[in-house]
């Protein structure tokens, strides 16, 4: 599904930023290095163009699909006996703060004699009708529908989104259940490329002698200058980025869900309970839950496996299903 696209200056600048590093990595720096024509220079050139090709590919793919809608009539099924856990909006008191929506937090036994699941919140708290002692499922009032799990409302879109990760001026769109994984291969291209331009960047450089620099009369230095000034900060910014990604897709985690960890950790500390982040399945299943079941396909900006986003699997799950299995 992709939505409409309205003209967004930070995408203008992102697509103009493309293009001026493609232009000078492939005509300057790769044909001052090599020889555009050369065997060595077609081979970078080639190469270069084919990342850039996939970032412009993904950047595209990221911006024009829909991050994922909550179906209108949307209502969660909580006697569904394959779905027994249901995240909630829980009311605190007393020394925190109200209406704090976190996710039902699970605690996870280990015996010697096999896995038994011991979700001492859900003992205390949940009914059969999956709601919380002084709270209830999460309803959006803004959009007038409950939220399936891991789904909140964007202020900046105006609806709610599947599980949403956050609003990004970049793409002018959310990330959340549909683009996610083209948005992080987006990232992942990007900084790639932006690499691999420094790389040729600094050969160049290196490689241009003193007599054909007072031949062209330094008429490449503004290039050389405006190109670093552009990719160091790039290069450095995308890299934590795509590092933080990496560790949210290892821990099966959203930006938003992160920050709500945090908070869930210190009143399960606080509690005397333990925290565990209920859609953390392990790094392999965390991996392909997001990327796919293909490993081959993890940096291809594909989504067949993704799922309707309405529902996903959790620890609770994998720990039943290994305890029937003995």
């Amino acid at each position: 599904m992709t939505k409409g696209f309205t003209f967004s200056l930070p995408v203008s600048v992102v697509v103009l930023a493309i293009f001026y590093i493609y232009f000078t990595t492939v005509f300057i720096f790769i044909d001052r290095w090599f020889g555009l024509m050369s065997s060595p220079g077609l081979m970078n050139a080639i190469v270069f163009t084919a990342v850039a090709l996939m970032c412009v590919f993904s950047y595209t793919v990221a911006i024009l699909r829909d991050p994922g809608r909550v179906p209108a009539d949307y209502m969660p099924d909580v006697e569904d006996d394959q779905n027994p856990m249901h995240e909630i909006k829980r009311k605190m008191y007393g020394s925190v703060t109200s209406n704090d929506y976190i996710v039902v937090l699970m605690v996870l036994e280990l015996h010697l004699s096999g896995i038994s699941v011991v979700v001492s919140l859900l003992d205390k708290w949940i009914d059969r009708k999956g709601c919380i002692e002084g709270g209830d499922l999460r309803y959006c009032q803004k959009c007038s529908h409950y939220k399936p799990p891991r789904a909140h409302h964007c202020r900046v879109c105006k609806r709610c989104v599947l599980r949403m990760d956050h609003h990004c001026i970049w793409i002018s769109n959310c990330v959340g259940h549909a683009n996610y994984k083209v948005f992080f291969i987006f990232v992942l291209y990007a900084v790639v490329a932006c690499i691999y331009s420094m790389v040729l960047l600094v050969g160049s450089l290196t490689n241009d002698s003193l007599e054909d620099e007072l031949q062209t009369g330094g008429s490449f230095r503004t290039a050389y200058v405006i190109s670093g000034l552009l990719l160091v900060p790039l290069s450095v910014a995308l890299s934590v980025l795509l590092g933080w990604h990496i560790y949210l897709i290892f821990h099966n985690k959203t930006t938003i869900e992160y920050h709500e960890g945090v908070r869930a950790l210190w009143l399960a500390e606080k509690g005397g309970t333990v925290y565990k982040h209920p859609y953390d399945l392990g790094i392999f299943e965390n991996l392909t839950s997001v990327l796919g079941p293909n490993i081959f396909s993890w940096v291809c900006p594909s989504s067949r496996h993704i799922g309707s986003g309405l529902n996903f699997r959790t620890a609770y799950h994998n720990a039943v299903g290994a305890s029937m299995s003995k």
